[in-house]
């Protein structure tokens, strides 16, 4: 079920869910400006769209893939997504191409994922 993360999630968290769903992904929508994120939906579009239902505005959305058994590395998100294909704000690509973007992404997901695990 997907949720709406504010606070704080632990990684623990992530992990079942990845394990419930995609083996070791899950997907997540940013929200660069709100600095929140959804997590657990079966795609990405469903993602942004409750995110746009509560608010957000589509430039500051961004569709990443969190890899919980990985938190220590630099692989843990993954900048892949359809929703990320958006020539009229200057991304062509299903990755995030500009790096101040990138960065914050990375801030927000450090913020929110909380590592509980050894």
């Amino acid at each position: 079920m997907m949720r709406i993360v504010k606070d704080k999630i632990k990684l623990s968290e992530l992990r079942k869910m990845a394990e419930k769903n995609f083996g070791n992904l899950v997907k997540a929508v940013v929200d660069i400006e709100k600095e929140i994120m959804v997590v657990d939906g079966e795609l990405h579009s469903d993602e942004e769209a409750l995110l746009l239902e509560n608010g957000s505005t589509q430039e500051n959305i961004w569709g990443i893939n969190l890899y919980p058994g990985k938190k220590e590395e630099e692989n843990f998100i993954e900048f892949d997504s359809i929703i990320n294909l958006r020539p009229s704000f200057g991304n062509r690509t299903r990755g995030v191409e500009n790096p101040e973007i990138r960065k914050k992404i990375v801030e927000i997901v450090e913020k929110l994922v909380e590592n509980d695990l050894p």
